[in-house]
Formats: C-alpha cells, structure tokens, sequence
C-alpha cells in the first residue's frame, strides 16, 4: 500500500529546506514563507543535489531485458539499492543478490531482514532512504511516476536518491517527462531503448470456447467473482486444474500459486488472473487470453488503457522458458480490433509526476492553523498547494478516510499520520475495524495487544468463497499489525505472533484454492 514511508522526524524541517528550525519560524513569523509552494520539489533533496548524478533511462517493453541490465550494474557496484513496486520484486532481487554472494538486506513495510556486512538494500520505493548515499541505485517500473496513488514515491526516489549512478527502468512513455523534471537537477541523463528479446504474436481468432483451453493460458478478468468463475467452468472440463492470481491475495499464496503453475509436474498447468500479474512474478505463459477488456477502477467501468493492455499481455511467451514464443487473444471475437490496436501503438508519453506533501511540511502548517486535525490541515494545505505542469498532488481518499476516524481521538499528529499512511484497505469492513480497534486501544492505553482483539488459533480453512474473502481481510489486519510494529515497536509488541498468524491464514488461503481444483476435478 501507498504512503509506508519511514519517518526521520528527528532531522524535522532539515531534510526538506537545508536551513534551521529557528530560520523556519521566523519566516513563518513573517508571513514570506509559503509551505504551500511546492513548484521546486528538486529542492527538497539536498543529498542528491550535491552530487552530479549520471542517470541512465533503460526503456523498453515487457521481456526486453532492461530490467536485467541495471540489476547486473547493481550486482556490480560496491553499495547500492534497489527500489520497486512490490513486495515480491524486492524478495526476488533481494534472493538474486544475495546468491551471486552480494549481501543484500530486504527492507519493505512489513518486513526487515538486514544481513551482516551488506552493502546492498532492497526495498519497496515508498521506504527508500534519501538520507543515504549509494554507489548504484535502481528504480523499476519508472512509469508509475504517473499513477495517481502512488506516483509520489517514485518521484520522491527519483529526485532524492543520493546515488553516483542512477539505473531507472520502465516504459518509453516516461522518457519526455523524466528528461524535464531532471534538467533543473544538473544530472546527466542517458536514454538507452531496448526491444523484446521473445516474439508476442497477436492472434485474428478469439478463443471461443473454454473447451479450447491449452496448458500455458493465462485467462485475465478483473473481478474476484469472475477469476472463480472462470476456475470452476475450466475445471469442469476435466482438463485442467487451475491456479488464480489476484490483489487481495497474500503475496506468499500468490507466489505459491505461480510456482504451482510454472511446475511441469504440476497439474495445475492454467492460471486465471487480474492485472494483478501485470508485474511481480515471473510466469510461465504460453498465451494469455483477456475474458475482457474492461475494468472497474473503483469509480467506474472503463476499457483498459494501451499501456495496461501491454503490460498484460506482455507477460506471455518469458524469455529463456518452456514458452519462448507469446500469444494473445480475447474470449470475444468484438475486443480484439481493441487489443490488436492497442499492441500497435505506442503508449501516451506521461505528462505529470506525483507529489505529495511530506510530514515535517503538514506538521509546520498545522501550527499555523492552530490545530492538530489531520483531516481539515491535509485538506487546506491541497486546496492551496501550487505546483508546476509537470507535477500533480497524489489522490488522497485513503488517507482522508483513516484521518476521519483518528482525529476523533486524543492522539498527536505525528502518531496520526503514521496511521492515515498505514496499508490499511478502508473499503474492507475488517481491516478498517482492525484499524479503528488499533487507533483506539493505542489511544487509551499507548499499547496494543494483539490477543485484545485477535484469538490466535480460531482460523481455519474455509469452506466457502464468502469465508476465503473473510480470511484474507484477517490477513491484512494481520498484516497492518505488523506495520505498525516496525513504526511504534514498544507499543505494538506482538509482531511475532501477528507474522506467525499471517502465515497460518496464507496456508489456509492455498488450501483452499487447491481442494477447490481438486474438487472440481
């Protein structure tokens, strides 16, 4: 989830401005200070701007190889960092590094395991250090700059980075903007494009029937509902035993369910899939099928976007396995002009960069306000914030939600915002009760038990998909548990116990999906 940064308030304003807290008031004193001016965001970076930074763009599609690059950069340098969109990126490099005998730590919101004399980190980009420096650094998948909940922590890790050489890889699309926001930083910028090293074949037929299913297809919808839907009619077959990849599952049950899937022995030989497969894993695709080729974004029903579209179906036919060459198709005959289109054209270059206000700029703003409100105080610092064109304010419903229910409690700013940026998933009646009973026992008594809330021991396999989505919303209570241990250890204490519960539910989780194929079968 967005927004899991690591605070360093000790530093406070310093980090941001360069310049005292005493310099700070008296500017604020006289009103020629406006926090609200975020047109320099460059400027925030002082670690970064002293160095003449040599940054090279590696741009390319899907199994291009550009990713490999910087990596084998990285694995070469003497001290570096990693920093992607997800968990299981910063696992799997974190697991490369460490077995070409290059010690590197794995630092993400819900886990820190550093290994002794490493020099190497690798982490989720919303926890990268900007107070550090490295002799290499890598940021993966540069084109969720433009993503509108996160996008600010790819900024962040691309103008705050301290590093000799910067690796960034990601979609052409990006190339025109990054090129604008770096001119102003004085760092050289080098562009290299790379093609894909295995052919994608578009196919003129839709796949019709699920009869026509084959070992290697990855079937794409978009809706929990549908991804079992489609399991159960596949598997009514008789011919195949399905494995299923979607955004709520734990990451570990979604890693056991592409191995499943990769493994030849396996008779778990077709994978039903969100966009969720759209980076993260690595899978064995022969063809992947869309079921559609629209989406609910959470607001609306609309058609995928060109580069959602190839991310997808990118994924099919990996380099170097068993399928080499990649097909792609849809269920219906009428959406394929759309993906055929969609694959011939270039993607939109990225016009804006996310920003987002850091701690130290709300914390200086609520003094001026008077009040330690988090809602109203984030509210009016984006209602006046200015910005230059390449730039936007990062979408802030969530944290609006969370900040709704904790200023209703007797709780500093300061230990507010660590929950407003906590991954909690405020659209789940679970995890936002957990995170309510959280904020409350905190605020009564400054620790929290898990047991207060939590009984270890009652879980069991479910029965049902009902009882499958009430397991996974207890893993991500879990899950915010152990968050917010690594922020306020001493008053979250149980984080063992809570990991050890999360890995109880992902083994659930698993079997129930694998009695489900068999089942069927």
């Amino acid at each position: 989830m967005f927004f899991s940064v690591f605070l360093k308030t000790k530093l406070g304003p310093l980090l941001l401005f360069g310049s005292s807290i005493r310099c700070l008031s008296s500017y604020l004193n006289t009103a020629k200070f406006d926090l609200t001016d975020l047109t320099c965001p460059h400027t925030w970076y002082s670690n970064a701007r002293r160095k003449k930074r040599n940054v090279f763009l590696h741009v390319g599609p899907t199994n291009s190889g550009k990713t490999y690059t910087a990596l084998k950069q990285l694995e070469a340098s003497s001290s570096g960092v990693y920093c992607g969109p997800l968990r299981l990126l910063a696992w799997e490099v974190a697991q490369r590094l460490n077995k070409a005998n290059v010690p590197c730590n794995l630092i993400t919101g819900q886990e820190k395991d550093e290994i002794d004399g490493a020099k190497h980190t690798s982490l989720t980009v919303e926890i990268a250090d900007v107070t550090s420096e490295y002799q290499c650094a890598v940021i993966d998948e540069i084109q969720m700059v433009g993503c509108k909940s996160r996008g600010f922590a790819f900024t962040r890790a691309l103008l705050g980075i301290a590093s000799d050489e910067l690796h960034v890889c990601g979609d052409p699309a990006a190339v025109p903007l990054i090129q604008r926001i770096l001119e102003v930083t004085g760092d050289v910028v080098k562009v290299q494009y790379y093609h894909r090293l295995s052919p994608l074949i578009p196919l003129n037929h839709p796949l019709g029937s699920s009869s026509n299913i084959k070992t290697g297809d990855c079937i794409v919808t978009f809706s929990r509902r549908e991804i079992f839907k489609l399991k159960k009619k596949i598997e009514k077959e008789g011919k195949h035993l399905c494995s299923v990849v979607y955004g709520s599952l734990p990451p570990e049950t979604r890693t056991k369910q592409a191995t499943m899937f990769n493994d030849e022995s396996s008779e778990f030989d077709v994978l039903v899939a969100s966009d969720a497969i759209g980076m993260g894993l690595n899978l064995n695709i022969s063809r992947i099928i869309f079921s559609t080729l629209k989406k609910f974004d959470g607001v609306s029903t609309r058609e995928l976007t060109i580069p959602e579209i190839k991310q997808i179906a990118g994924r099919a036919g990996r380099y170097g396995s068993k399928f080499p060459v990649g097909e792609v198709t849809c269920l219906d005959a009428e959406d394929l002009p759309l993906l055929h289109s969609s694959l011939e054209s270039s993607s939109p270059d990225l016009k804006r960069a996310g920003l987002f206000p850091t701690f130290d700029l709300l914390s200086l703003y609520s003094r001026l306000q008077s009040t330690n409100k988090f809602h109203p105080i984030l509210e009016q610092f984006l209602e006046k914030a200015k910005l230059s064109p390449d730039y936007f304010i990062a979408d802030c419903e969530h944290i609006l939600k969370v900040a709704a229910v904790v200023d209703e409690l007797p709780l500093g700013l300061q230990e507010k915002y660590i929950f407003c940026i906590s991954p909690v998933d405020m659209d789940d009646d679970i995890s936002a009760q957990g995170l309510r009973q959280f904020a409350e026992n905190y605020a009564k008594k400054g620790i929290v038990r898990l047991k207060e809330i939590f009984t270890p021991g009652t879980i069991e396999t479910p029965k049902t998909q009902v009882a499958l989505k009430e397991l996974e919303s207890v893993h991500k209570v879990l899950d915010l548990y152990v968050w917010l241990s690594f922020r306020m250890e001493e008053s979250f204490p149980d984080r063992e116990l809570a990991s050890s519960q999360k890995e109880i539910c992902s083994l659930l989780i698993e079997e129930f999906l694998e009695r489900l194929g068999w089942r069927m079968r």
